[in-house]
């Protein structure tokens, strides 16, 4: 099961990662015009920013505490903070109808919500 939490950290710092990369450095009318991405044309270029900074926060609170084993704990405080942030998503998914998205969102949700309870729970470090 500690392979599974490892794997599944990993996916979720990877999609962080590119999630994170996209929206701080993609502009914003690209951003709007992808599949998903209707929202961003309809918020502000700050708060997209911020999301994307978040996100790249996210990536590293994942992986690094674990792998560097300074505050190991911060692993699962990252993933509950990833399911608070794909909840949001979802509700912003939904009012713009993207369906697809939303799917994804709860996948992303599922695995942090995985790494919550194995990080939190049985499996700690």
């Amino acid at each position: 099961m500690n392979l599974i939490l490892w794997i599944t950290a990993a996916l979720l710092a990877a999609v962080a990662l590119a999630g994170g990369a996209t929206k701080t450095f993609v502009p914003i009318p690209t951003l709007a015009a992808a599949p998903g991405g209707t929202w961003t044309g309809h918020t502000h270029p700050a708060a997209v920013r911020t999301l994307g900074a978040l996100e790249l926060l996210a990536a590293i609170g994942l992986i690094l505490p674990a792998v560097l084993d300074i505050a190991p704990v911060l692993v699962p405080i990252t993933a509950l903070c990833w399911v608070l942030l794909m909840l949001g998503a979802m509700a912003t998914h939904y009012r713009y109808r993207e369906y697809p998205a939303i799917a994804l969102n709860t996948l992303y949700l599922a695995l942090a919500a995985l790494l919550v309870w194995g990080r939190f729970g049985p499996y700690a470090f």
